[in-house]
């Protein structure tokens, strides 16, 4: 792998199912991402996509190869407290399923302010000005923070989800399907706020989706894959316009029509 790789995945297989009847959600995946670098990783429903994104987040633990941050192998950083705390400051996740991602007894701002001062260190008055300044970042009424999850919609509600991951200012950032559920306009709004954020703080994005032309505006790098396995992997134009793989190119032909644009 890249020895400037900020996140190394390498031979990586995880399987579900019962012994005898097992099969690989993820097969044999390696990939590196540098800092900086914005990676879309695009396939089908099954095909591995969600499952490779928690295993990069130590969500899931390979039963195969290698998950490395930083050049320290994930399964290490997790078994110390201050190394795990380290980890979860510098690499956040953003789920699609926003609605268990909150307590729903807990204000927005609660939520959004345990990372603040649990990975942050931050006394309550001082997480409260990050909470208010990461809200405003993405565009958010200031009330509604202070408001329950229910009491949103799914498009804030997600964007809430996304300051929660922000607040604490991640050099790595993974988001699985964040935008999929969500109205055209709300993905638009999501989409310009994550490639804006890369590109102003210099860290990284893995952006997950079924969604071709949303990741392909996103991201830089395109990897496809199907059945588990990675079946290309390029910079975003050369996929969009030379694809090597016939599955990359039904892919294009499915989406050609959805206003799938490059990425700069």
């Amino acid at each position: 792998m890249d020895a400037f790789a900020q996140l190394a995945v390498s031979s990586v297989v995880k399987y579900f199912g019962p012994a005898r009847s097992r099969h690989a959600a993820v097969d044999g995946v390696s990939l590196s991402v540098e800092p900086g670098q914005r990676l879309g990783v695009v396939g089908e429903s099954g095909s591995g996509k969600s499952t490779l994104a928690r295993m990069m987040v130590g969500l899931e633990r390979p039963a195969a190869g290698e998950i490395s941050f930083n050049g320290v192998a994930m399964g290490t950083l997790l078994k110390m407290r201050a190394s795990r705390v380290e980890l979860r400051r510098e690499v956040q996740f953003v789920a699609q399923d926003t609605t268990s991602s909150f307590d729903p007894l807990r204000t927005l701002r609660d939520s959004i302010r345990q990372p603040a001062q649990h990975l942050l260190g931050l006394s309550s008055r001082d997480a409260d000005a990050k909470v208010d300044e990461t809200v405003a970042l993405l565009g958010l009424a200031p009330a509604l923070v202070d408001r329950h999850p229910a009491e949103v919609s799914g498009g804030q509600r997600q964007r809430f989800a996304i300051a929660r991951a922000l607040v604490v200012r991640p050099r790595l950032l993974v988001c699985d399907e964040v935008v999929s559920a969500l109205d055209v306009s709300v993905q638009g709004s999501i989409l310009n706020l994550l490639k804006r954020y890369c590109l102003e703080s210099g860290a990284a994005l893995v952006f997950v989706s079924h969604g071709l032309p949303a990741t392909a505006f996103v991201c830089s790098e395109l990897v496809v894959m199907r059945h588990g396995k990675v079946v290309e992997h390029g910079d975003t134009r050369q996929v969009l316009h030379e694809p090597k793989h016939p599955y990359t190119a039904s892919l294009l032909a499915a989406f050609r029509g959805g206003g799938a644009r490059s990425a700069a």
